[in-house]
């Protein structure tokens, strides 16, 4: 299961790229069971914030953003403003955990 908009290696640049709010990618694999356990609690903090969009990157289908972005293990969650990486973590994690790790990133604006 994923969250949010599905990328693949050919959609994920445009997306990421052309995209007027942070985007939130969540880096998991099927046979991972606290990606699975996680889903939720991005999907509802992604409905509660609206400050950034929510996208998944199935990592077996897509080796060459598993490679560029130095995903070492699922799941992985990188933000993206403007394209350009600026934040990254790797497991799950609580709510508001999460919540307070996003919130420098989505509070300010760095135009």
């Amino acid at each position: 299961m994923s969250v949010g908009v599905t990328l693949t290696e050919t959609t994920f640049p445009e997306f990421v790229g052309a995209a007027d709010v942070p985007v939130l990618v969540d880096f998991w694999a099927e046979w991972c069971a606290p990606c699975r356990i996680f889903d939720p609690v991005l999907a509802e903090l992604a409905v509660d914030d609206g400050r950034f969009q929510l996208a998944s990157v199935d990592i077996d289908a897509n080796p060459a953003l598993v490679v560029r972005y130095g995903v070492m293990s699922a799941p992985t969650l990188v933000l993206f403003r403007d394209g350009e990486m600026v934040w990254h973590s790797t497991g799950a994690r609580s709510r508001a955990r999460l919540r307070d790790d996003l919130e420098p990133w989505l509070a300010t604006q760095l135009h």
